[in-house]
């Protein structure tokens, strides 16, 4: 059953897929934590792998960057593929002050400047919002990891490079923890489908603050992220 962008059969993926936007960063989460994972997909160089964790089977997959490619694979992966819970593990940039770099953020709403929600029709603002389900099952895992979250809400940008460089400044005080650019999209999916989505981010940058991570770490180390996703897969099995 491929489709345009995933080349798959039917149950080549798991109920639960985890998605970085980097496919290095999901071939590293394939053969780091993932028993027995096999190859499920590389079209377009987007690496999605499907093993077991702890016995229970989950996938991982790229997103690519942005809310236009995130949109893409998670709505095939909902509506041909069967796949009911995605968990977003990327990076994030900082605006709120008490965030450092590597902490861990989790989406409970997604601000957004993107008109993605313009093709509902909707006679007001849509606010995206992550799954109970799965942000109760992430609560419940960090606290046994000993992983400490921040939980709130995250903008969702369309510009990696904005013109405005005041922007932040005023999403901040309106307690908008930090910016990433794919978990509106995949929120308003979720929704319009009748399926579970979350974004798990690490900070590797702080936007306000002028401080940045390597693209090694970015790549490989951000770890605590991972095995929180991993967990939660494994607690709503």
């Amino acid at each position: 059953m491929s489709t345009p962008h995933i080349r798959a059969n039917k149950g080549d993926f798991a109920k639960t897929v985890l998605m970085p936007g980097d496919p290095l960063r999901a071939k590293f989460i394939a053969e780091t934590y993932l028993e027995n994972p096999v190859q499920v997909n590389d079209i377009r160089g987007i690496l999605g792998y499907t093993g077991t964790y702890r016995g229970v089977p989950v996938s991982v997959m790229a997103s690519g960057m942005g809310m236009p490619s995130m949109a893409i694979y998670s709505y095939e992966l909902f509506t041909e593929f069967d796949v009911e819970n995605i968990i977003r593990i990327g990076t994030a940039g900082a605006i709120a002050d008490r965030l450092n770099l590597r902490d861990v953020v989790v989406g409970m709403g997604s601000c957004t400047n993107s008109n993605y929600a313009a093709q509902y029709k909707l006679d007001g603002v849509f606010a995206p919002i992550a799954s109970y389900q799965l942000l109760r099952a992430t609560d419940r895992v960090a606290e046994r990891l000993g992983i400490e979250l921040n939980i709130g809400n995250l903008l969702s940008e369309d510009n990696f490079y904005h013109e405005d460089p005041t922007v932040n400044d005023r999403w901040a005080k309106m307690g908008v923890l930090a910016v990433e650019m794919e978990s509106a999209s995949l929120y308003m999916n979720a929704a319009r489908l009748g399926r579970n989505a979350l974004a798990i981010c690490t900070i590797s940058d702080h936007i306000r603050r002028g401080e940045h991570s390597t693209v090694e770490e970015r790549q490989s180390s951000f770890t605590q992220m991972m095995e929180l996703a991993l967990g939660v897969a494994v607690e709503i099995n």
